[in-house]
């Protein structure tokens, strides 16, 4: 590692081991803490609803994990204003009242039966109740603008139906899995998201310390939509360069968005006893759409971030430390839960993935 590279870039690298591009000169080529608002937001709750996709049908088809604010419901049309009603949010940014999430894994022994793999807390992040990691990004530049999204804004990243890569390529490239075979490694801090240490499907082999996801949604906006018909038209990725290479946008989508990323952690430890593994070797974890590829996995965002909250956020290009922003702490963050809409057992030993029963290969 070069030596001019400062402590914080080091542990920024650890803890989420996200590529650096540095291919315009005024871009720093040292990204620290300052340059990431990176913060835990801890369980909400586990059911199957779908806000976003079948807001109607209620259980939705797939167990879903949810975080953020508790004005979630099985309907959120975009007419509500989620900051108005929600009173707390599991999010240590106390003005994000938002809603984010994702499938659940589970581990299919070889005797049938599914378990449900728990979430575990990120480096840095150790007190949080499982959840996962949320990052807002302003350019690295500390000049170029973003709009913050406006109320009623949602958008999807992946397919619940894929069982192939996905056809859109910057959606593909978009999600990564990283196997750790130790304690948060064995990827060297600087290590890309996507690069040769992780996968775009479920990794071959046990991962004694964890299962990682990351999703980075887009981040060009077509200025006029919060939804669309699929969820994804309204926005898109850069027609040309990164997010952190002074990106351009497509003239269809010409408005510059943050960029959002969730990084999720699932602690596999319990399922290491390949006795316990399908007896052709193949590898057991199943996403709770049914899904033994990996490609289906998917992220839902529904914003809800107080008045300005966010784009003040993003005028002032935050980091982890932000003094534009409420913050409140992960105990009290930890206290914010709803119940489910949809009771039904998704913990232990069971016969079948909720709402489904034969997985497919």
């Amino acid at each position: 590692m070069q030596s001019h590279w400062n402590l914080n870039y080091v542990i920024l690298m650890a803890l989420m081991g996200i590529q650096v591009m540095a291919q315009n000169t005024s871009i720093p080529a040292v990204p620290t803490f300052n340059d990431f608002m990176r913060f835990s937001c801890s369980e909400l709750n586990i059911q199957r609803i779908d806000p976003l996709v079948t807001p109607d049908l209620v259980p939705s088809p797939h167990l879903h994990q949810f975080v953020g604010g508790n004005a979630l419901a099985s309907r959120m049309d975009p007419s509500m204003n989620i900051s108005d009603k929600a009173t707390c949010t599991t999010c240590t940014f106390s003005e994000d009242f938002s809603n984010y999430w994702t499938a659940v894994l589970f581990f299919h022994h070889r005797n049938g039966s599914f378990h449900r793999v728990p979430l575990m807390a990120n480096l840095g992040l150790e007190k949080q109740r499982g959840g996962m990691t949320v990052y807002y990004t302003a350019p690295y530049d500390k000049k170029t603008k973003v709009t913050a999204f406006k109320p009623g804004f949602r958008m999807l990243i992946g397919d619940p139906a894929y069982r192939e890569p996905s056809p859109n390529t910057g959606e593909y490239k978009s999600i990564a899995f990283r196997c750790f075979t130790e304690p948060w490694g064995p990827a060297p801090p600087a290590s890309e998201i996507g690069g040769v240490w992780d996968t775009r499907h479920f990794p071959d082999k046990p991962c004694p310390y964890g299962l990682r996801v990351n999703n980075f949604f887009p981040t060009c906006w077509d200025g006029v939509n919060v939804d669309s018909p699929d969820h994804k038209s309204h926005v898109a990725y850069p027609s040309n360069g990164t997010f952190e290479t002074q990106w351009e946008c497509p003239s269809t989508h010409p408005v510059k968005v943050p960029q959002v990323l969730y990084e999720t952690i699932w602690n596999t430890s319990a399922f290491n006893d390949q006795s316990m593994w399908p007896t052709d070797g193949s590898q057991p974890f199943v996403f709770s759409m049914d899904d033994s590829t990996g490609y289906g996995w998917h992220g839902d965002y529904l914003f809800g971030w107080k008045n300005d909250a966010l784009q003040r956020a993003m005028d002032n290009f935050c980091g982890t430390d932000c003094p534009v922003l409420q913050t409140q702490s992960v105990e009290k963050a930890n206290e914010c839960a709803k119940s489910p809409i949809v009771n039904e057992p998704i913990d232990g030993w069971l016969e079948s993935l909720p709402g489904y029963t034969p997985v497919t290969f």
